[in-house]
């Protein structure tokens, strides 16, 4: 097999790519781009040009139409997709990945930047690159001390939940524009009431209404009839060529003149006051990138046959919203919009996103005066149809069926954007994840297990209504880590079955293979309990514990006091000791089968 494209490499600097498994160091490893250019497959590089070239088509009008939606002017957002698309290109390890705005994070950046910028375009500007530095230096930290796991902390109702609220905010903020008139409230509430008020006063201009619905109607038809047709660049062009011929750019909002070529690279500099508040906006966009980037990345790189590291993936990501901070861009995520069509057109390595970058330069440099009437109204569109896929309320009827507090947390996730806010409802999100899990560790499944004829092993005695306990044991299991929240519930739940237990209890036998961790506060409720039943003369014992936990038990003290000799391999070895140690009349069915076999051979 011929290996092609950069090397994607694991967190022990392994090449993953079918056909390789060699090691791959120093710069080859963080730089993979480079080493695409040392290795690049000349039978690709018609489809990647072509596919750049389709690409950035589709890079402009998103790109502008998401710098309005954060608040920012529309070329920024053309400054923001060019940089950190070719950084990415350099450190990325995905091979077709597309980063640049995105619908996602308009909010989040919009609700950050604007109560400081005070209706300053220029300060929005600087706010927004310093909000992209703060973010890419969070995601390299991330990268760097390996928390690439930190995206799990977001279970999939929340994502669901914020998602829907991130979506139905980012439209309620485009509506103004689609009707040809602006408000100045923030948030989802107080915009969706001033844009009532503002359309009551009879403020909606029905040149810009008709060009958006127009708009709509073609990306949204096309995208269901002929998904391979640019739907959003055929809308532009239109409304574009549509402002122009009808003479509306004195009429209705336009882009108006950009300015042309690149700016030089700067530091943005910001009062120390706005830090806090850059800081906490800068978290929640650097969570809600990473977990799209993640996942998109994941996807892409099991249908193109590798795999990629995630704490490469968010280093690469972090130094792509540095580059783009520098360069008056703003944060900036992966498009499950653009990448597949990057990869529908032909795109299979990282430089059809250098082409369709460079694509974008060239337009600014030659002729920034095509973007000029290109109205507000048709990038309103624009933003309003990307974010229609962001919704996602079969999932939430999906949960109600399946787990019903699954779609309450959703709810619950998509109510906290709606009324906190975009940065509230992140925190809101990640504080209900942690709840989310620790209800579910604190009051876990939990049973008495007995034997049942003809079933291997030992099954709960609940659901196996036929299931025949030993006689004065009692076999306990505990489905989840023991910790300090339900540590108590632990001890109370095994004495009460000791209270209920029909026949005395000589031995609790707890089957411990669910439990993967023991804290202090557990260790010292086991401890306790043990001390509690050797008052009522019932050993403690545990069978099926992982080594891991036995060893932390160790360091606690625990098997030296309940004693080494009660930690037994399997539930089978426990029962065996027990019914060794205890005169019981008990015949197991499989003890029954193998006398009655012994029998029939015996002379």
């Amino acid at each position: 097999m011929t290996v092609t494209g950069p090397p994607v490499v694991d967190a022990t600097g392994r090449d993953t790519r079918p056909g390789t498994s060699r090691h791959v160091t120093g710069l080859e490893a963080w730089l993979p781009g480079l080493t695409t250019l040392r290795t690049y497959d000349r039978r690709l590089l018609r489809g990647d040009i072509v596919a750049g070239v389709i690409l950035s088509a589709l890079l402009v009008p998103a790109g502008m139409g998401y710098a309005e939606a954060s608040g920012l002017p529309a070329i920024t957002g053309l400054y923001a997709t060019i940089v950190p698309l070719l950084a990415y290109a350099v450190f990325g390890p995905s091979r077709i990945l597309v980063l640049g705005p995105d619908s996602a994070l308009a909010a989040l950046i919009a609700a950050t930047i604007l109560p400081m910028a005070g209706g300053d375009p220029s300060r929005a500007i600087t706010l927004a690159g310093a909000l992209a530095i703060i973010t890419g230096l969070l995601c390299v930290g991330a990268g760097l001390a390996r928390f690439g796991f930190v995206t799990d902390l977001l279970s999939k109702p929340v994502r669901v939940g914020y998602m829907n609220g991130i979506a139905l905010t980012v439209i309620v903020s485009q509506l103004p524009k689609l009707f040809g008139f602006s408000v100045d409230a923030e948030g989802l509430i107080r915009g969706f009431v001033e844009f009532l008020q503002e359309l009551a006063d009879g403020a909606t201009k029905p040149q810009a209404l008709a060009i958006g619905v127009v708009c709509i109607a073609i990306i949204l038809g096309l995208k269901a009839v002929a998904p391979r047709i640019p739907g959003v660049l055929i809308a532009v062009i239109l409304a574009t060529v549509a402002v122009s011929v009808l003479d509306l750019a004195t009429t209705i909002s336009v882009v108006g003149e950009v300015p042309r070529g690149l700016p030089f690279p700067s530091l943005p500099t910001f009062p120390a006051a706005d830090l806090p508040a850059l800081f906490v906006g800068a978290l929640g966009i650097a969570l809600v990138s990473f977990a799209d980037t993640s996942v998109l990345s994941r996807t892409y790189a099991g249908r193109m046959g590798y795999r990629v590291d995630p704490d490469r993936e968010v280093t690469a990501l972090g130094l792509s919203n540095m580059a783009g901070g520098l360069f008056q861009g703003f944060p900036v995520s992966s498009s499950s919009s653009r990448t597949p069509t990057a990869e529908a057109a032909g795109a299979r390595t990282q430089l059809a996103n250098v082409v369709g970058a460079l694509a974008i330069v060239v337009l600014l440099v030659v002729a920034p005066g095509l973007l000029r009437n290109l109205p507000q109204a048709a990038l309103a569109a624009v933003v309003i149809c990307a974010v229609l896929g962001l919704f996602d309320i079969g999932a939430i009827v999906r949960f109600s069926r399946v787990r019903r507090s699954d779609a309450l947390v959703s709810v619950a996730s998509f109510l906290g954007v709606a009324i906190l806010g975009v940065i509230g409802g992140i925190g809101l999100a990640v504080v209900l994840s942690l709840l989310d899990f620790v209800r579910r560790a604190w009051r876990p499944h939990d049973a008495v297990m007995g034997r049942v004829e003809g079933l291997k092993g030992y099954h709960d005695v609940s659901r196996y209504g036929e299931a025949r306990q030993v006689p004065g044991l009692l076999l306990f299991r505990w489905d989840a880590p023991l910790f300090f929240a339900n540590a108590d519930l632990f001890r109370a739940r095994i004495l009460d079955l000791v209270d209920e237990a029909e026949v005395p209890v000589r031995w609790v036998v707890v089957a411990a293979e669910p439990i993967t961790d023991v804290d202090t506060t557990a260790a010292e409720a086991i401890g306790e309990l043990d001390e509690e039943l050797v008052r009522r003369g019932i050993e403690l014992a545990f069978a099926e514990m992982k080594d891991p936990v036995k060893d932390r038990l160790q360091r606690y003290g625990l098997q030296e006091s309940l004693g080494r000799d009660l930690f037994f391999p399997t539930v089978g070895v426990a029962v065996k000791a027990y019914l060794d140690a205890n005169p019981v009349e008990w015949l197991d069915w499989e003890d029954a089968i193998d006398a009655g076999r012994s029998k029939e051979t015996a002379p």
